[in-house]
């Protein structure tokens, strides 16, 4: 119990989440996720560790997991404040990890049906972009259940689109991919940032970063959703209005191809 109460994490959810993956028997975009949770880390003015380095979460997660027939799938971690000081600042940090299973995490897990929710909104500060606790999520996630729905948009203070309680989405229109800006409220996702700077490179798209609208939504082919602890899904259906993947999908397959 006393170790219980010790934790700020369970305390008052003093701790950010990153994400790790694993492809092939091997870990993907280490580097990018390993410096989102530095600067995660930073944003929550974390002390980090002189062993926390890249090279040490390798070797970390090769002995935890890969060693351990964990070849396809999402290393969820938590960094959590300690209560060993009462300087915050220099606080010590643990950190809780745990594996969840994929095929593989750059296929579309499935399709979902979303809706908007207007009761609550997320903030578009510093810590709307990265991973920490966030009431608004829990609440959302309880109306999707209780609505039938997989997910829900959620919207900024200004009533624009920032984010799903689960991850970033991306409009597909023609030929633009448009993609909320981070200032308004859209997570920081490696997984994301890779995928969108193939389409880049390749020419398959032309990338947007905008401020949209609600109703906006409504007047896209389709609809992509990535999350950094699920994996990717496709919008099947919001209200009434139903969306295909069939570019989405294609675009999926190229970037997979250009990682073997």
């Amino acid at each position: 119990m006393n170790a219980d109460l010790q934790n700020r994490a369970f305390l008052f959810g003093d701790a950010v989440w990153v994400s790790f993956y694993v492809r092939n028997s091997a870990l993907f975009l280490a580097e990018e996720c390993y410096f989102f949770l530095m600067s995660s880390m930073r944003k929550m003015r974390m002390h980090i560790p002189v062993d926390y380095t890249l090279e040490y979460f390798q070797n970390y997660f090769q002995t935890e997991f890969l060693d351990k027939n964990c070849h396809e799938g999402i290393i969820r971690m938590m960094v959590y404040r300690n209560s060993d000081t009462a300087n915050l600042a220099k606080a010590g940090v643990s950190n809780f990890c745990e594996f969840i299973k994929k095929d593989d995490i750059l296929n579309i897990e499935k399709n979902i049906e979303v809706d908007l929710i207007k009761e609550i909104n997320v903030n578009n500060n510093l810590f709307s972009n990265i991973y920490t606790h966030s009431p608004e999520n829990i609440y959302a996630e309880i109306y999707a259940q209780e609505n039938d729905l997989d997910d829900v948009i959620l919207l900024n203070p200004q009533k624009r689109i920032a984010r799903s309680s689960n991850g970033n989405l991306l409009f597909l229109s023609e030929k633009s991919v448009k993609i909320p800006r981070q200032t308004e409220g859209a997570y920081i996702s490696p997984l994301m940032e890779s995928f969108v700077t193939f389409l880049h490179k390749s020419n398959s798209a032309r990338i947007e970063e905008v401020e949209m609208m609600a109703f906006e939504s409504q007047k896209s082919e389709e609809i992509l959703l990535i999350s950094e602890a699920k994996g990717i899904f496709s919008v099947s259906k919001i209200r009434n209005r139903k969306f295909g993947n069939d570019r989405f999908s294609e675009m999926l397959k190229n970037w997979k191809l250009s990682l073997n």
